[in-house]
């Protein structure tokens, strides 16, 4: 029993004297220095590049997707901003199995020569991130990140063409980008002939898949199409077929107008850097100069709400003061913040240009006024159309639309799906299940038109569940949802009107005949009898 406690307890030695020795082992070569001498800054585009999901590039046909999305987004937003009529060209060619150059190319103002690196080759590289205005793009990844993904893929570099104006000479850059240090690696640069007077055209070859269906490219342009009546798009598929998108609208939209940031839409960090960073030399002039809604008279009352004088040098506040500052700011009733920063589609061309798409028996559309959620304007547009040619199988057909940009991904994650399936839809004559989209042969338009599109993730595939959003796309879609309900039972009244004479005229020859009898007259009474019920019948048809 000794000898086996002994040996027991000789184990236990040995195991401890491993242990300490490993210990020792460990940290004779990990400590304070070698851990500090390991770290390093991680460049944003070399961290998106092994996380390229998160920007929609996570599977071939999504990524051939995505790539199109971004280059025709920075189209539209560019010749928008310059009042031109936009004429884009896509065309997809297929070099290999798993291999597509995608081109797009548009009639927009051009790109300046020296700008054409940083923006096709730079992650985080942008005109709109700091504007508080409408645009479809907002944080200068896109069409980065899709030149960033036909590098990974194929190795090969983005190739842009630039021309800013007929009398000045075309631009051409091949570049790649240096993910360690996210700048572009200028492969070829030189002038070059090109036959269009102005505008940009840009090549990408990346791993891709073509399919066509609900998710693809096809669908999206046709959407695309659809939510911008101003647009003529031509689009060459892989096989050759050429689909045309004539505009339907010689109109071009109102111009958005760039907003300061409003008050209650601010955080209290936000508001310290601001502080810091103003030029302004007194608080009174910081509040009414740097935010919307804010006037002296409103400024006075804010300061004095948080014990300040309104006089007083902004960059000289403290922690504590900012604090009061922020309460007070929050406390104070201000007007919400101006909507011309946003600019809606607009019923009539929703209506039309969802006509020349759908082939329905009826259309209605509905724009709520604008809303605000976190001191940000939006405004929700609904539209819908009923019957037609519309398969009447199966769930609702729900387009999706931000900024006049479709979504066509994660729609089960998105605030505008949830507001559809929230609705009672049998409230107005349309059948659905517990927890589920509606069924029928209804098509529905959603359109979210924000400064600040709250979207779930950078991949910008599905809005955000603010109750203000929500409530106002409930409110949208419950407005169209009563006049489809309308249609449908003034529809059924018809038909049911319709059956009832249709039963009744299958007797008018038998009345006539009994009336005959009764009244004893000839054939020929009889028959301008049948001739005048008729004639009643049709009547009230009419």
């Amino acid at each position: 029993m000794g000898k086996k406690k002994d040996a027991q307890m000789d184990l236990l030695s040995a195991d401890s004297a491993t242990s300490s020795s490993s210990r020792a082992a460990r940290s004779s070569k990990v400590n304070a220095q070698s851990m500090a001498a390991r770290q390093r800054e991680i460049s944003v585009s070399e961290f998106f590049s092994r996380n390229r999901h998160l920007l929609g590039f996570d599977n071939p046909r999504r990524s051939l997707l995505t790539g199109i999305k971004e280059a025709v987004d920075n189209s539209l937003d560019a010749c928008e901003e310059a009042g031109i009529l936009p004429d884009i060209e896509v065309q997809l060619t297929q070099v290999a199995d798993d291999r597509y150059i995608m081109r797009v190319c548009d009639n927009g103002p051009g790109i300046v020569k020296s700008q054409i690196p940083n923006i096709f080759g730079k992650l985080l590289y942008g005109s709109k991130f700091h504007r508080l205005r409408m645009s479809r793009g907002q944080q200068g990844i896109g069409i980065s990140a899709a030149s960033m993904y036909g590098q990974l893929t194929t190795g090969k570099a983005t190739r842009v063409i630039s021309r800013t104006g007929a009398k000045r000479p075309a631009h051409c850059y091949e570049m790649q980008i240096d993910t360690a240090r996210n700048k572009p690696q200028i492969v070829r640069e030189e002038p070059c002939e090109w036959d269009q007077k102005q505008g940009t055209q840009v090549e990408i070859e990346m791993e891709a898949r073509y399919q066509r269906g609900r998710q693809s490219v096809d669908e999206y342009l046709r959407q695309t199409a659809l939510a911008n009546p101003h647009l003529q798009l031509l689009y060459t598929a892989p096989d050759g077929r050429e689909e045309l998108y004539e505009r339907s609208s010689e109109e071009m939209p109102q111009e958005a107008q760039e907003i300061k940031p409003h008050p209650h839409g601010i955080e209290l960090g936000v508001l310290m850097k601001m502080l810091q960073g103003t030029p302004h030399r007194t608080l009174q002039g910081f509040l009414t100069q740097e935010f919307s809604r804010v006037s002296v008279r409103v400024a006075k009352d804010i300061c004095t709400r948080a014990d300040l004088k309104p006089n007083g040098r902004p960059k000289s506040i403290a922690r504590e003061e900012s604090d009061r500052l922020f309460k007070a700011i929050n406390a104070t009733k201000l007007m919400r913040p101006p909507t011309d920063c946003i600019v809606p589609i607009g019923e009539d061309l929703l209506t039309a240009s969802l006509q020349a798409n759908v082939q329905a028996a009826f259309y209605a559309s509905t724009t709520r006024p604008p809303a605000v959620y976190r001191g940000n304007p939006f405004q929700i547009e609904v539209a819908v159309a009923y019957g037609g040619d519309i398969n009447p199988e199966g769930s609702v057909q729900l387009m999706r639309f931000a900024n006049r940009v479709p979504l066509l991904y994660q729609p089960s994650a998105c605030a505008i799906t949830r507001s559809l399936i929230d609705t009672d839809w049998r409230n107005y004559r349309i059948s659905q299940s517990n927890n589920a989209l509606p069924t029928g042969p209804l098509v529905v338009i959603v359109h979210v038109a924000s400064v600040w599109v709250p979207f779930t993730s950078e991949s910008k595939d599905a809005v955000a569940h603010y109750d203000e959003i929500i409530k106002e796309i409930r409110l949208g879609v419950q407005e169209c949802g009563r006049k489809v309900g309308e249609h449908i039972g003034k529809m059924r009244r018809e038909a049911e009107a319709a059956r009832k004479k249709d039963y009744i005229a299958q007797y008018i020859g038998h009345i006539a005949a009994a009336l005959q009898e009764i009244t004893g007259d000839g054939d020929r009474k009889t028959q301008n009898v049948e001739k005048n019920l008729q004639g009643l019948l049709e009547r009230s048809r009419s």
